[in-house]
């Protein structure tokens, strides 16, 4: 995981944030996918990820590297808005790896028809911080 950190570091230097403010943006941003889920646009739900082959995704049925593999699972996975349901994040914990580097580690929970059933887990994220903001550089969830 250290070496994912290091090899993803922005080309560009992105001045130091206060740690209180870059948690309170990255809030933002799961606020944001959440909302963007639960309407069924999984584009919109990507933004908050790093769009590179380098991201790293880590899931029930393995590994996936790349932005782009990982929407097409999603959407392999999620075809319609219904499978998708409405999204909510509970956030366990949010610890400062470095001042461009945050670990948040939540529950997953997908509110869905009765004939769907609910689904939730437990995620990790890394967020790292580019000069367009905050994105998640690994996710796993179980």
């Amino acid at each position: 995981m250290l070496l994912l950190i290091t090899a993803c570091a922005p080309t560009a230097k992105v001045p130091v944030q206060d740690a209180t403010v870059a948690k309170a943006e990255i809030r933002k941003v799961l606020e944001e996918q959440a909302d963007c889920w639960s309407r069924g646009d999984l584009e919109c739900y990507m933004q908050g990820y790093w769009k590179s082959d380098s991201l790293l995704f880590v899931g029930s049925k393995g590994l996936t590297y790349g932005w782009q593999q990982t929407l097409d699972n999603y959407k392999r996975s999620y075809p319609d808005a219904s499978a998708m349901g409405k999204l909510t994040f509970d956030l366990k914990e949010m610890r400062e790896l470095s001042p461009e580097t945050i670990l948040v580690v939540g529950k997953w929970h997908l509110q869905r028809e009765a004939a769907k059933g609910n689904l939730e887990g437990h995620f990790s994220v890394v967020f790292k911080r580019f000069a367009d903001g905050w994105k998640i550089v690994a996710d796993h969830s179980s």
